[in-house]
């Protein structure tokens, strides 16, 4: 990164720094590890951080009560779409913490760095968000529709249930421009990503004792038959920007002891999709695989296939506002950033099901993301709320 050129972006972000410094800290100190710990405390220091600056937050819920997100809207004075700052409030689990050299929730400040789960990812992108919105709020009257922060707590789990109860809630809003969501790293800026097909596929056997004298198709036999096919079955290669299409088998759960042939082992099937090869063309494969196999297995009952998520690829195209935003803003402050397709899904694979632009991973400098001894460059943070607040100026004159 070379030395950010002086903006008034620049000065904000700096004059914010002790502050978002002390909310991110304040974060960290609190656990939320996604589906282990519970919220309500980080809820209620976020919430009232919120509520001091007169940004109304709100706490969006599951259907069964669970908080899944905090959210708060800063309205615009003129018409417009709504644009969404996202990053997770929830966190990767820590591990083994006596390999931690700090405790992972003590927000140690050592050699420029911040230490601590969610350091990086991502409550040092939500301390940014917060503090943009708070000074976008004081001149809401100049802006071009609506701005949205959205805090997900339901994002480690895999389940994205902030970002579902809020696009697709019944408060969700008629125009969304686009989606920025905060995740760390300052040298790509995520544009698009692989998509995803997820299907269970419950294989079926005869049950009977293992020392009988006539032996039965076992399920976990007909499953390894059926693993080896769908690893050999042919993928399209790279192209246009994206990593080759892959299949993988993810888990195997059969058998309970020693003496019983089972009659059922399930497969968790993850496969990474491509425009060349899409979540149709997946599920196409993955059937034909299935009936080859039923049909030389014929003494078992079929297959059960149960789809579990699909979500498209996406790229946004150079000409599209909000990767043209962000990519000039980091340029102006010195930030080389490059355009990447990711070989992971992401969020905004979901969001691209919707119709909504999104882009990923922009933020701060980290290391050991979901790991030991995560932490945040805290010279890059300025640097960061910078950039965004340039790239949602641009997007909301």
């Amino acid at each position: 990164m070379s030395t950010p050129r002086p903006s008034p972006f620049l000065e904000h972000a700096r004059s914010d720094f002790d502050s978002v410094l002390a909310l991110t800290r304040d974060l960290v100190r609190l656990p939320t590890r996604g589906g282990i710990d519970p919220y309500d405390e980080a809820i209620d220091l976020l919430t009232t951080w919120l509520g001091e600056r007169r940004l109304s937050p709100r706490v969006l819920r599951d259907g069964t009560g669970a908080p899944v997100a905090v959210t708060a809207r800063v309205r615009g004075g003129r018409p417009g779409p709504v644009w969404v700052l996202d990053a997770c409030l929830d966190t990767a689990p820590v591990g083994d913490v006596d390999a931690w050299k700090h405790d992972p929730f003590a927000a140690v400040l050592e050699d420029g760095w911040l230490w601590g789960r969610g350091a990086a990812d991502s409550k040092s992108g939500v301390a940014v968000f917060c503090h943009l919105a708070a000074r976008l709020a004081a001149e809401a009257e100049e802006l071009a529709g609506d701005l949205v922060v959205l805090f997900d707590l339901d994002e480690h789990t895999g389940r994205f249930g902030g970002a579902k109860a809020f696009f697709e809630g019944t408060d969700a809003p008629a125009e969304v421009g686009g989606v920025m969501i905060g995740y760390p790293g300052m040298d790509k800026l995520v544009v698009g990503g692989r998509g995803v097909y997820r299907v269970r596929l419950r294989v079926h056997g005869v049950s009977s004792h293992s020392g009988g004298s006539r032996p039965t198709p076992s399920a976990i036999s007909k499953a390894a038959d059926l693993v080896r096919a769908l690893e050999a079955a042919p993928l399209p290669d790279a192209r246009e920007g994206f990593a080759p299409a892959r299949l993988t088998v993810t888990a195997i759960e059969s058998g309970d002891g020693f003496s019983a042939v089972p009659d059922l082992c399930t497969l968790n099937v993850d496969v990474r999709t491509t425009p060349a090869f899409t979540g149709e063309q997946a599920a196409d494969l993955v059937a034909d695989v299935v009936a080859a196999v039923d049909t030389a297995w014929a003494r078992t009952p079929p297959t059960l296939v149960e789809a579990h998520t699909r979500w498209p690829a996406y790229a946004l195209p150079p000409t599209s506002p909000l990767r043209s935003a962000l990519t000039e803003a980091a340029h102006a402050h010195g930030v080389p950033v490059q355009p990447k397709i990711a070989g992971p899904s992401n969020i905004g694979n979901y969001l691209a099901g919707l119709g909504i632009g999104a882009t990923a991973g922009f933020g701060p400098a980290y290391e050991g993301l979901h790991a030991t001894d995560e932490r945040v460059r805290l010279d890059t943070v300025p640097v960061t709320q910078a950039v965004y607040e340039q790239a949602v100026r641009a997007l909301m004159r």
